[in-house]
This record gives C-alpha cells, sequence and structure tokens, in this order.
C-alpha cells in the first residue's frame, strides 16, 4: 500500500508539472509579441497593453475565491475543469478574428490559470509532508520560474518563423493531453467540505483585489501616476473594499478567506518577505529592460539575452533550493539571499552607463540566485506552520498578493523612476541632449533603487527572525 502511495503521489506531481507549465508559460509567451498584434489589430499601446494587465487583473479576483472552489470540488474536478477552461480560452485565442475576440481568449486563459495554481499547492501540502515539501515546492518552483524566463524568448522565436497565432495553437496540444493524463491517472486528494459562500464577500474581494491591480498598472501607464485624480480614487475605493473584506472575515464562521492565517508568525514574516522579493523581481524585469536599451543602447534581442542566464538559473536551482531548505532550514537560505538581494539593489542603485556589460550580467544572475534562495523557502515554510484546515486559504492568500505585489512593485519603480527623472530635467536648462536624457534616466533609475534597497532592508530585518516551521496537525501526528 505505502508503494502505490509513492507512485501515486508521482503520477499526480508530474500532471501538475505538465498542465502548471503550459498554463504559466502563457504569462510571458505574449509580452514579445504585443508589437506584432498592435499593428495586425491596428490598436494602441494603452489598448494592447491589457493583454498582460487583464491576464494579472483576473488571476488576482479568482485567487481568493479558489479557497472555496478548492474545498467544493475534488482535486480531479478542480483540475480538469481549469484546464479545460484554459483550453478553451488558447482555442478562441488561436481562432481570433479581431482583437476584442483574442483579447476574450486571453482573459478566459486567465482565469484557467488564477484557479490552477491554488489548486496545485493546496494538493501538494497534503500530499507530502514538511520534511520533504522544500524538494516537491522547489520542483514546483522550477516550473513556475523557468516557464515565464524562457517565455518571451521562445516568443520571439515563434513569431519571427511562424506567426503570432502559433503561440496559441502550439499550447493547445499539450493542455489536452495535461487534460487526458489527468483523467486516467490524477486521484483526489484531501475532503470535500462544502462550507457556505458569502456572495458578499466574493463582491467585496473582487473590486478590492481588481481594484488595486487595475489602479497599480494604470498608475505605471498614466502620465501623472499616483498623483492622478482617477487613480486615488480607484486605489481607495479599492483599499476601503479591503478592509471591510478583511472585517466580515472576520465575523464570520466559514469565511470565503480566513484572514487569521496571518496570527501565525511564520507565516505572517514568509508572506512579508515573499511580497517585497516579488516587488523587487517584476520591478527589475521592467526598469533594467529600459535602462538597457536607454542610456546603454542595446537592443531588444541582446537585452533579452543578458538577462535570459539569470532567470534561467533561477529556475534551475530552485528544486536545489528546496532541496537544501529541507537539510538545513529556511535561515540558512533566506538570511543569505537577503544579504545578497541588498547587495545587488545597491549596485543598481549606482549603475551608470559606463558600468561593463559582463558585471551587469554578473550581478543580474546574483539577483535571481537570490530570489531562488529567498521566494520558494519563505512562502514553503509560511504555508507550513499553518494547520491542514488553513492550507486552502493560506495558498490562496499568498497567490492573490503575487500579482498585487508584481503591479505594485511594477508601478511603483516607474513612478519613482520617471518623477526623478523628470526632475532632473527640469533643473537643466536649454536644449535636451542624449548625454542629459540618460543623466535624467541614470538618476530616475537610482531613485527606483534607492527605494528598493529600503525595501530590501526590511526583508532582511524580517528573515532575522524566521525559525524553522511545523504544521499543528503533523506535529500531533509525530
Amino acid at each position: 500500500m505505502e508503494t502505490k502511495t509513492k507512485i501515486n503521489s508521482k503520477i499526480i506531481l508530474v500532471t501538475f508539472l505538465i498542465g502548471a507549465f503550459f498554463a504559466i508559460l502563457n504569462e510571458t509567451l505574449l509580452n514579445i509579441a504585443l508589437t506584432e498584434l498592435m499593428h495586425v489589430f491596428s490598436v494602441d499601446p494603452p489598448t494592447v497593453q491589457w493583454m498582460a494587465t487583464g491576464f494579472m487583473l483576473v488571476m488576482g479576483v479568482l485567487m481568493p475565491i479558489s479557497a472555496v472552489l478548492i474545498q467544493w470540488f475534488t482535486t480531479r474536478q478542480m483540475f480538469i475543469s481549469v484546464m479545460t477552461i484554459f483550453l478553451i480560452g488558447t482555442t478562441i485565442a488561436a481562432c481570433a478574428l479581431n482583437f476584442p475576440m483574442l483579447l476574450v481568449g486571453r482573459m478566459t486563459q486567465a482565469v484557467g490559470t488564477g484557479l490552477l495554481i491554488p489548486v496545485i499547492m493546496n494538493t501538494l501540502l497534503l500530499l507530502y509532508k514538511p520534511e520533504v515539501r522544500g524538494k516537491i515546492m522547489g520542483t514546483f518552483g522550477l516550473v513556475i520560474m523557468f516557464a515565464p524566463a524562457i517565455g518571451p524568448t521562445l516568443s520571439g522565436v515563434i513569431v519571427d518563423l511562424l506567426g503570432w497565432r502559433w503561440l496559441f495553437i502550439m499550447v493547445i496540444p499539450f493542455a489536452l493531453f495535461s487534460i487526458l493524463f489527468a483523467w486516467k491517472y490524477l486521484q483526489n486528494v484531501g475532503e470535500v467540505t462544502r462550507p457556505n459562500v458569502d456572495v458578499f464577500s466574493i463582491v467585496l474581494s473582487t473590486i478590492g483585489i481588481g481594484g488595486l491591480v487595475y489602479g497599480f498598472s494604470s498608475a505605471g501607464e498614466d502620465p501623472n501616476g499616483f498623483s492622478s485624480i482617477t487613480i486615488i480614487l480607484i486605489i481607495g475605493v479599492s483599499l476601503l473594499s479591503l478592509v471591510l473584506f478583511v472585517l466580515r472575515q472576520l465575523r464570520l464562521e466559514e469565511p470565503l478567506l480566513d484572514v487569521r492565517v496571518f496570527k501565525y508568525n511564520n507565516y505572517a514574516r514568509g508572506v512579508i518577505i515573499f511580497v517585497i522579493v516579488i516587488m523587487a523581481m517584476f520591478a527589475s524585469e521592467i526598469v533594467m529592460p529600459m535602462y538597457l536599451q536607454g542610456p546603454l543602447e542595446y537592443s531588444a534581442k541582446l537585452t533579452g539575452l543578458l538577462l535570459l542566464p539569470g532567470a534561467l538559473l533561477n529556475g534551475l536551482l530552485s528544486p536545489v533550493m528546496g532541496t537544501l531548505f529541507d537539510k538545513y532550514g529556511p535561515r540558512k537560505l533566506i538570511i543569505p539571499g537577503t544579504l545578497v538581494l541588498v547587495g545587488v539593489m545597491i549596485f543598481f542603485s549606482n549603475i551608470s552607463p559606463a558600468v561593463p556589460v559582463w558585471s551587469f550580467v554578473i550581478v543580474y544572475i546574483a539577483l535571481m540566485v537570490s530570489i531562488s534562495a529567498i521566494m520558494m523557502p519563505s512562502q514553503t515554510n509560511a504555508l507550513n506552520e499553518l494547520p491542514k484546515k488553513l492550507y486552502p486559504h493560506g495558498t490562496a492568500i499568498a497567490n492573490t498578493l503575487q500579482p498585487i505585489s508584481g503591479a505594485l512593485g511594477v508601478s511603483v519603480f516607474v513612478s519613482i523612476m520617471s518623477h526623478g527623472e523628470k526632475s532632473y530635467l527640469d533643473s537643466t536648462q536649454g536644449p535636451v541632449t542624449e548625454k542629459i536624457a540618460n543623466e535624467a534616466m541614470t538618476l530616475g533609475v537610482h531613485h527606483a533603487y534607492w527605494f528598493a534597497l529600503a525595501l530590501c532592508c526590511i526583508a532582511l530585518i524580517v528573515a532575522l527572525f524566521i525559525n524553522r516551521a511545523v504544521s499543528p496537525d503533523f506535529e500531533e501526528e509525530n
């Protein structure tokens, strides 16, 4: 019986990895193709950007609801359903005759992806004991990191050789295979409890989380940034909705999203570090390419190649970091990782066009290695402390914070950079030469990374108080 369980565990993991890889790959697969889509469908940059912003928005809105859905439906029902939704969205996008149809397909894809990740993480928590979770979560982390890393490079090749439709067509057979494989081999894990669903909580979370992601994303594109009245109003209403949402959850016997998970110290500390690292990573993936193609005058293709080693190493090291986490615990990974992260932010806050390309590549690799050492260990250790009944809520909250943190990081960093750039240009007299423009952008990048440095110092302080966490349920079993 024990051997059968182990074999089934492996099959379940393989099933999840196949589905997750192609679902998560789509998060970045379209980034390089946005310019092509603008020409094909005759849309402007703010409109085509909804292919990325809308995807993140839908994912953010659905994450809290996943906590209830996981408790209402079996593992097989959830996985096969969300992969089917993803397949339908992919097919619609592949057959798109106009931009609205393409956007509908993309948003349908986001529904599947947004619900898939919490389902997988919750199942893995139930399936594997804390002493081996680091390795398992690290393997899943390989997919989460590796798929988005190769997305832009793969997209560029496919668009050049076959055309943009093949970005969707090539995914269809793999998504179909994942569904058929799950239909035959996937087993149910955990119990279906079917708690009451509070509709008003869903409304509040949708307004709050959707508004925050939209507001932060729009702030990065709006010329007035966070000083825009519209942006202030959207974010204000969203924050109010979230406050009301939290208060309501504390009063409900069966909350949509149990925020009491934050009473567990290691969970709260792990989430704080996770959010800061996500902000730093998303922002660096936006700000650094802009700087490389600006003052450093590198082409888009060369910029992508310079970032690729760090991105690939980040994904490949995830299982290694997971194994080290199981053996040595979180402190020996997270504390050195945050120290390296602080050093990287110091480097970026002093960057200039005179920086040799090799030093940038090395520092960017250091950034991605440090993120690999921090992100999955901090998230796994945080979830390890929760009792089993709170796994759906803990995973839902952690995954909800990811798109919010990403949108916040990008908008804040870009806004700080733009403000620093504008201040420098306003202080200069005469025509704006290329040299002055480069100096202005350099100063703006410095300002952005000073803020990042402050955040990473906070993460380092929090990391000093993290300990190895074990779920009360597993303590009782042992």
